[in-house]
C-alpha cells in the first residue's frame, strides 16, 4: 500500500495507532504532565483507570504537534477532512466555541460586517468581541405556536446582502438546536457571488455527514468553514471539536488565526477520541444514524399520541424560514400541558432520573444519538405520560415567545470594553447593555453587549430566572444587576 492510500485508508486511527506503540515503549518521562503516567497522582488514576492517565501525554516527536502537525495529527486530519468531504480539517481541543472563534477571526477583522442570525451561539458573539467585526443581524423567523426561532428566509438574506455589500461573511446555523435549516446551498450561493464567505455553525450537525435523508452537510453545500462539534453527535470525547475548511479558504492562515487561541498543550485523549470517532463515523455512520432516526420517529408518534404535548419534526417544512428538519432532533413543546419546558426538564430530572438535553420557556429537547436504546426511550415516554397526568394545567399566563428582536446600538467589541456601570435589573431598561445574558443551555444571547434594553427583555429575564432556567453570563452571578454603558 502506497503512501497516499494508507492515509486515506477510513478503517485507520494514526493517533490512537501512536499512543498505542508509545505505550508499548514504557518511555520514562522527564517531560510534563507531572502525574507521570499517573504514578504521581493515584485518585486520579484510580478513578480515570491506567490507561486513560497513561496516553496523557506532551507532545514528542512519535506523537506529532497539533500547533504544527507533520506526522501523526496531520494523517489523522487528512482523514477527517476526506471523511467530511472538505479541503482541510483541524482537530479543535477547545470545544465547538474553539471552533466557531477561528471560523469568524479567520474571516472577519476589526471593523469588517458579518452578516448572521441573531439566534447564533454566544461563541459567534464572543469572536465579534475578540476581532471588532460588526454584526448585521437577519433576525430569524419565528413560529408563533412553538415560540422557537427558526431559520433564516431567502430573501431577507438577500436584503442583507444587498444593503451591505461590503460585508465578508455570512454565517448560518445548520442545523439551529430545534433542528430547523436554512436553504444552505442557496445562502453559500448568494454570499460567494457577492464576494463574500459562507461560514457554517454545525455544533449540531455532525451527523449530516454520514446519515441518509439528512439536510445537506455545509461543505455538501459549499461553504467555505464549518465547525462540527463531533462530542455532540459524533461520539467524541466531550470538548473536542473539528474545524472543516473549503477550497477558497488558505488552510495556512486558519492554522495560525487557531494557534492564537487554541492550547499547545493539546490533549491526545481528546485528539485520539476525534480519530477513533471518525474512523467510526467513516465505517458505520449510515448504519447508525439510521437506526437514530428511526427511534427519533417512533418517539415522535408516541409522544404526539399522549395528547398535550408537540414532538415536532418535518411536517413544519415550508421550503424557505424551516427549509429542511433534522430528523434525530426529538424537540417537544410543552407549553399546552400548562408547563414551562424548564419545568418538565427538572420533573424529568429529580422525579424520574431522566437527563434531557434543555429545557427552556416552551419545549424541551431530548438530544438522540449513536449511544440511545430503545428502551430508555420508552421509559422518557412514559415519563412524559405520566408528567401530562400528574401536573397538567390551564397554560394561561406562560410566555410564548423565545426569540425577542434586538436593538443593536454599539458593536459587540465597543460595547464590551467600553466605560460601564452596574444598575440593578429593572432600572438597567433603555441603557445599552455591556455584557450577555442567556439561557444555558442552549447558549443563544437573551442579550448582547451593544444592545438595547428593554422591558420586554428584562420581563423574559426575569419569567425565565423564576421558571428555574440556568441563567449565565452577567457579572453579577444571581442576575440581580447588569452592567450597562455609563
Amino acid at each position: 500500500m502506497d503512501q497516499k492510500n494508507k492515509l486515506l485508508d477510513q478503517s485507520r486511527a494514526p493517533i490512537y495507532e501512536a499512543l498505542q506503540t508509545f505505550r508499548q515503549m514504557r518511555v520514562v518521562p522527564f517531560d510534563v504532565p507531572g502525574h507521570k503516567h499517573g504514578r504521581g497522582n493515584p485518585e486520579l488514576t484510580a478513578f480515570l483507570g491506567e490507561q486513560c492517565v497513561g496516553i496523557d501525554v506532551n507532545s514528542m516527536k512519535p506523537l506529532d504537534n497539533l500547533c504544527h502537525p507533520i506526522s501523526v495529527i496531520r494523517e489523522a486530519e487528512e482523514l477527517a477532512a476526506e471523511a467530511f468531504g472538505a479541503a482541510h480539517a483541524f482537530l479543535m481541543v477547545g470545544g465547538t466555541t474553539s471552533s466557531v472563534q477561528s471560523m469568524v477571526l479567520s474571516t472577519c477583522k476589526r471593523g469588517d460586517k458579518i452578516i448572521l442570525p441573531r439566534n447564533v451561539h454566544r461563541s459567534v458573539i464572543n469572536a465579534l468581541v475578540l476581532c471588532g467585526a460588526v454584526p448585521v443581524y437577519v433576525n430569524p423567523e419565528v413560529d408563533s405556536r412553538l415560540g422557537i426561532s427558526l431559520g433564516m428566509k431567502r430573501e431577507k438574506v438577500a436584503q442583507a446582502i444587498a444593503e451591505n455589500p461590503d460585508a465578508v461573511a455570512v454565517l448560518v446555523n445548520n442545523p439551529t438546536y430545534y433542528g430547523i435549516c436554512s436553504d444552505l446551498r442557496a445562502i453559500v450561493k448568494m454570499a460567494h457571488d457577492a464576494g463574500m464567505y459562507c461560514l457554517a455553525d454545525e455544533a449540531h450537525g455532525t451527523h449530516f455527514y454520514f446519515g441518509e435523508g439528512m439536510p445537506v452537510s455545509a461543505m455538501e453545500a459549499g461553504a467555505d468553514i464549518t465547525a462540527v462539534s463531533m462530542h455532540k453527535s459524533g461520539g467524541s470525547l466531550t470538548q473536542s471539536s473539528l474545524l472543516l475548511t473549503g477550497p477558497r479558504v488558505s488552510a495556512g492562515h486558519v492554522r495560525q488565526i487557531i494557534n492564537l487561541t487554541q492550547t499547545t498543550s493539546g490533549s491526545y485523549l481528546l485528539m485520539s477520541s476525534l480519530d477513533i470517532s471518525r474512523k467510526n463515523l467513516a465505517m458505520r455512520g449510515k448504519t447508525v444514524f439510521s437506526r437514530v432516526t428511526e427511534m427519533a420517529n417512533y418517539a415522535r408518534e408516541e409522544i404526539n399520541a399522549i395528547g398535550g404535548y408537540y414532538a415536532f419534526g418535518e411536517e413544519l417544512i415550508d421550503g424557505n424560514a424551516i427549509f429542511d428538519f433534522d430528523p434525530t432532533k426529538l424537540s417537544v413543546h410543552t407549553r399546552d400541558i400548562g408547563l414551562a419546558g424548564i419545568e418538565v426538564y427538572d420533573i424529568l430530572r429529580d422525579e424520574y432520573d431522566i437527563q434531557i438535553e434543555f429545557g427552556d420557556i416552551g419545549n424541551i429537547l431530548a438530544y438522540l444519538s449513536m449511544g440511545d436504546r430503545p428502551q430508555e426511550l420508552e421509559r422518557l415516554v412514559s415519563a412524559l405520560a405520566e408528567i401530562r397526568r400528574r401536573y397538567q394545567r390551564d397554560s394561561s399566563g406562560l410566555l410564548s415567545q423565545e426569540y425577542i428582536d434586538p436593538d443593536v446600538v454599539k458593536s459587540p467589541q465597543e460595547a464590551f470594553y467600553a466605560e460601564t456601570k452596574s444598575l440593578p435589573l429593572r432600572e438597567s431598561a433603555g441603557y445599552i447593555c455591556s455584557e450577555f445574558v442567556m439561557c444555558y443551555p442552549p447558549g443563544i444571547p437573551i442579550l448582547a453587549p451593544g444592545e438595547r434594553i428593554t422591558h420586554e427583555i428584562l420581563d423574559y429575564i426575569e419569567y425565565a430566572k423564576a421558571k428555574g432556567c440556568s441563567m449565565t453570563g452577567p457579572e453579577d452571578p444571581d442576575i440581580l444587576r447588569l452592567n450597562v454603558l455609563a
